[in-house]
């Protein structure tokens, strides 16, 4: 079965601080461009296979790593919502779970 996937307000924000710091550090829109295609792909396939991420302490809620990015989302019985996208480089404390 294929669940809607819902982007959260703060995966939405993270996606856009994401795409903006390399658009401003590589001085181009190239590596957003991949990066959006990869999180894009990623996601789809989480729709149709979503027990694929790795489990957490919390109930339904699982990561997907994409590439230096964890992608936590939570599943439902007909959607998944994508709560964040954390830079895995980042302090998890900061993360706020």
């Amino acid at each position: 079965m294929v669940r809607k996937i819902t982007w959260s307000l703060r995966a939405q924000e993270d996606r856009k601080a994401i795409f903006k710091y390399w658009n401003e550090r590589n001085r181009s829109k190239r590596y957003s461009q991949k990066l959006n295609r990869l999180f894009n792909e990623t996601v789809s396939f989480l729709s149709e296979h979503p027990h694929i991420g790795r489990i957490t302490i919390l109930d339904n809620v699982h990561v997907k790593v994409v590439r230096d990015y964890l992608i936590i989302y939570e599943i439902a019985e007909t959607e998944i919502t994508i709560h964040t996208i954390w830079d895995g480089r980042r302090n998890p404390t900061e993360l706020g779970v």
